[in-house]
């Protein structure tokens, strides 16, 4: 929850404050009783104590007083809306490298269980599209809103060969373009970044790519920060995530067919670089529970925007039934309102 006006809760300071002068004028209570110095004829006339009920009336009506402060300060709940449609392109590294293992239990079994958690958390009418890229690109699910494909294609990745990480984001640019083109070939311009809190009504639907990769690319005819600004220039944010360690190492298969252990630190400059570029963000995975992480929050910063709705009439209302409250305790035992 937030506030429009949250100054306003600096008045809930008055709120101690008569309590206070509240206590104080019950410790006087005593000496006025002090005065009738024929106890048996107080006895008479004073009724049996009311003892703790003469308190509940007050601390409502100060609850009353805590609640009117809490309205005056326009209280906004926020509240997560799912998103009606949009498009995900998914693009995997499955090099070689993904065989290191300093991501347990391998860098290619941790990508997996992420992306099923990312695919399984966006909305319904969300089209989801994977891309799976080593010395070469191939599009495994065009978009779609089938999720079970998806699920199967994501489970059938294995890593071999080296990383085309440029030309894999230019072909995601394109599987972007070709899933947001009208079926009247005009153009419905860039889709807005996912984090816009509202998309306004008749909006393009929103589009982004989310790249994994955990090295650097090495063969392919894009460089990666080229097909970055492709993406910029049709307005595709991209989600950039780095997985495993500096100090990962992976058997990989060398171009005579000979095996070889070779270091595989995940190029972190260049996917800030691309995110950057495009208006998305960069993460960095060390881990498969950081991974998983970070996939779940993607799942929702892309699949549902934050609406605020004014709900001072909740703080308003509450003091009204506190205030009646009160008063039909103190008829009810006391004989009095308030």
């Amino acid at each position: 929850m937030t506030f429009l006006w949250p100054w306003m809760l600096l008045a809930l300071g008055v709120v101690p404050v008569l309590a206070g002068l509240y206590a104080v004028m019950q410790r006087r209570r005593p000496k006025y009783a002090a005065r009738f110095t024929n106890l048996d004829l107080l006895a008479n006339v004073v009724e049996a104590s009311p003892g703790w009920r003469r308190h509940i009336p007050p601390v409502l009506y100060l609850l009353a007083i805590a609640a009117v402060v809490v309205a005056l300060a326009r209280p906004q709940l926020v509240t997560k809306t799912p998103r009606q449609e949009g498009t995900v392109v998914l693009v995997t590294d499955v090099s070689g490298s993904m065989n290191a293992t300093d991501v347990n239990p391998t860098r290619m079994a941790a990508a997996q269980e992420a992306a099923h958690t990312l695919v399984d958390r966006l909305p319904k009418g969300f089209r989801v599209s994977l891309i799976a890229f080593s010395s070469g690109v191939s599009v495994l699910v065009p978009p779609t809103t089938e999720k079970e494909s998806v699920h199967a294609a994501i489970d059938r990745l294995s890593p071999l060969g080296g990383t085309a990480m440029g030309d894999a984001l230019a072909t995601a640019v394109d599987v972007v373009k070709a899933a947001l083109a009208p079926a009247d070939g005009v153009s419905a311009g860039p889709a807005p970044a996912p984090e816009a809190p509202i998309r306004a009504e008749g909006e393009a639907a929103p589009a982004v790519i989310v790249l994994l990769s955990d090295g650097a690319n090495t063969v392919g005819t894009y460089q990666p920060l080229d097909a970055a600004r492709l993406a910029a220039e049709a307005g595709i944010p991209v989600y950039a995530v780095a997985l495993g360690t500096p100090d990962g190492v992976a058997v990989v298969i060398d171009p005579q067919g000979r095996q070889r252990t070779v270091r595989v630190p995940p190029d972190v400059e260049t996917l800030q670089a691309i995110a950057e570029t495009t208006g998305g963000r960069a993460f960095q995975a060390p881990g498969a529970d950081q991974l998983a992480s970070i996939y779940r929050d993607l799942g929702d910063r892309i699949g549902y925007y934050e609406e605020q709705t004014d709900v001072t009439w909740a703080g308003a209302a509450l003091a009204g039934v506190l205030v009646l409250a009160g008063g039909a305790l103190g008829l009810l035992w006391f004989n009095r309102f308030p």
